[in-house]
């Protein structure tokens, strides 16, 4: 270990980033402000894209999978060479957590910016991290939840283990995280089954099949804590952060500080977080991950995992803090001390107010979260706060990646008032083109056991009908603002082109037919002054047109309605015309839209169609098989999850229209069942 430091000492003038996207741009931000020279790596998906010109050279490093680019270690090395780069930073994801990589940088003579290659062996595989620390000093500081984390790996062998451990338990893969190869059973018909799936989501992510077992804490909080370590033996902890707010075992809301964490036990959080660091001469920004049960008087706590990386909620320790940590991650890389002492630090957090991040996904909540893909037409940020993001309208957002597409973060003297910040930024906030969870996202800010900070990793499962009802627009008034989009499209000279044939000239009258929610409305426009009247239906309302501009490749709409100022941001794409207004999103078609596609559906039960863009890793059933509805007939693999199809109706497998290995695009048949 000692060798791997000494060899990453050094001043470097140079940074190559090992990742994409957000996280890319994020340390492109800092490496400026240290004076370095940026260079970013591509992949064919990524060509083109917006973000990769904030940087001061490009290199093309492969194809769109992963595996033959950002996870390409060769070909990065490569890229290093051919750009003069005497550092990488590998952000968080791909090979951020790859020890053979941070050692094979270091042996090119470039300097690593992260954790000694031994650390991340000792810490970064659960299973290791954790025979690690049982063999450490630092043992007795840290609890350990009973599971087995072994080297026997063979599936008869796990599930003999997980017996003996008992359920309600929890798989995890070893070697990496972010809700990837994880799944909670409780109930002992399902273990097999889930074992696998777990060891193949492991293999796809991280190219290790290896699991580790632990008993589940059902309705505890997640909390994580965040560390550095330099090159000086100093090691501190910059507070904790709640991330109990998950779906797929990913979190989608995190803030700091936590709402169950008092100054005690931020500070006993803190020593078992550094003695975990301390188990392995920890240098570099890490994470330790806890399960806090929920019992307020006893505030016993858990080790999970260490993350040998800078997480994606490194945002909200900023913003408490008023610290970078990218920055501090390129200092200690060049052999600087830490900036500041634990005990700076504990007077910054004691002062430092509240910040609450969201992850800003491609994904269709209402289908239990399945990632998305598509072309991003309106992509209008909130001023008010802090986005980290690589987006660019126009744009498409690939299938081959993580779903996540932005970052928002709000900051506030207290939890309310950032809680209030974020809604509001929310609400200014217009993303269309792709399925997203920006109304979720709200839906899960406003609710009263999210005020009251009663948080655990359930949340989400155990008020679902509370927050999806929450999403639920009000179908009259999604009908006026139907309405008034197709009214602003009338103006050829200032709307989109595609739009023009939705209605003639404005006149005193005019009227509308549109397809809301399957059903047909007709609005009739009457001038009134400087307003109109609308009516649909038995419903009427006035309403002002302000201003109309051009957003990407949708429009921004200002009105008066019914006395309240509101702007929406409209798109069409595929006869569709997608709509966000304060938070809220709904689609609807012009009838002759709808009409036609009604003509042209081919749809019918009995037929499984692709619902993203994926590849088919395991057929379940062959043709000529009876199956029954909710059979499992296929497992699809996107953004390094695993999704399962299942039938629609009881029969018989009819025919099978793709093989394992095969890409499949959203709304091709798959599976016919007769």
């Amino acid at each position: 270990m000692a060798s791997s430091v000494a060899n990453s000492v050094a001043n470097f003038d140079s940074v190559l980033i090992a990742n994409r996207g957000e996280i890319a741009v994020r340390i492109m931000r800092s490496a400026r402000l240290a004076g370095l020279r940026v260079i970013a790596v591509y992949s064919d998906a990524d060509a083109g894209l917006a973000w990769l010109q904030q940087a001061d050279q490009t290199v093309h490093i492969g194809a769109a999978n992963p595996r033959e680019s950002y996870l390409n270690g060769a070909a990065i090395l490569q890229a290093a060479k051919l750009s003069g780069a005497q550092a990488i930073h590998p952000g968080y994801g791909f090979l951020a957590e790859n020890a053979d990589f941070a050692q094979s940088v270091l042996d090119a003579g470039l300097v690593w910016i992260g954790p000694t290659p031994a650390a991340m062996r000792a810490m970064g595989n659960k299973a290791q991290a954790k025979r690690t620390l049982l063999q450490s000093e630092h043992a007795q500081a840290v609890p350990l939840l009973p599971g087995y984390q072994a080297e026997q790996q063979d599936l008869p062998f796990l599930e003999k283990q997980a017996v003996q451990i008992g359920l309600p338990l929890m798989i995890k893969a070893a070697a990496g995280g972010g809700g990837r190869g994880m799944r909670l059973v409780t109930d002992s018909s399902h273990l097999a089954a889930s074992l696998h799936t777990a060891r193949s989501e492991a293999e796809l992510a991280f190219g290790n099949g290896d699991l580790i077992l632990e008993r589940a804490i059902l309705q505890a909080r997640h909390i994580e804590v965040q560390i550095f370590g330099d090159m000086h033996g100093n090691v501190v902890h910059l507070g904790e952060r709640e991330c109990s707010i998950q779906r797929r075992h990913q979190k989608i809301i995190e803030e700091s500080p936590s709402p169950a964490v008092d100054a005690r036990l931020r500070a006993r959080l803190g020593a078992a977080a550094i003695a975990v660091a301390r188990c392995c001469g920890y240098v570099g920004a890490g994470t330790v991950e806890f399960l806090l049960e929920q019992d307020e008087q006893d505030q016993q706590f858990w080790l999970m995992e260490m993350n040998t990386r800078l997480q994606v909620e490194h945002t909200v320790t900023e913003e408490i803090t008023g610290q970078d940590l990218v920055a501090w991650q390129l200092q200690i890389a060049q052999g600087k001390a830490l900036p500041l002492t634990q005990q700076e630090i504990d007077a910054r957090l004691a002062s430092g107010g509240h910040a609450i991040e969201v992850r800003v996904c491609m994904e269709d909540t209402a289908q239990d979260f399945m990632p998305q893909a598509g072309r991003l037409g309106v992509w209008q940020m909130a001023k008010s706060l802090r986005c980290e993001n690589a987006l660019q309208a126009g744009e498409l957002m690939s299938s081959h990646y993580d779903s996540m597409l932005a970052k928002l973060i709000a900051h506030g003297e207290n939890r309310e008032q950032a809680r209030l910040r974020l809604l509001q930024g929310l609400q200014e906030t217009h993303l269309l083109g792709v399925a997203n969870n920006l109304p979720f996202l709200g839906s899960c800010l406003r609710h009263p056991q999210f005020i009251a900070g009663q948080l655990s990793t359930d949340f989400i499962v155990r008020y679902q009908t509370d927050l999806f009802a929450a999403l639920e627009s009000p179908l009259q008034e999604s009908a006026v603002l139907a309405a008034c989009v197709l009214f602003a499209a009338q103006h050829p000279a200032k709307f989109a082109p595609e739009l023009q044939n939705f209605a003639s000239n404005a006149q005193a009258q005019w009227a509308c037919e549109f397809v809301l929610d399957g059903i047909k409305q007709r609005a009739h426009w009457q001038a009134k002054g400087n307003l109109w009247q609308i009516s649909i239906g038995q419903q009427q309302a006035s309403v002002q047109i302000l201003a109309c501009q051009t957003s990407g490749l949708g429009k921004l709409l200002s009105l008066q309605y019914d006395g309240k100022r509101r702007q929406l941001a409209f798109y069409l794409a595929n006869e569709h015309i997608f709509v966000s207004c304060e938070g809220r999103q709904f689609q609807f078609q012009s009838a002759r839209a709808a009409k036609g596609a009604q003509q042209n559906s081919g749809i019918q039960d009995g037929q499984i169609r692709a619902p993203f863009n994926g590849r088919v890793v395991r057929l379940a059933v062959q043709e000529g098989q009876q199956v029954e509805k909710g059979d499992i007939l296929m497992v699809l693999e996107a953004m390094k999850m695993e999704h399962s199809l299942r039938a629609n109706r009881a029969g018989t497998v009819q025919r099978l229209a793709v093989a394992v290995g095969s890409q499949v695009q959203p709304g091709a048949i798959l599976v016919e069942i007769a």
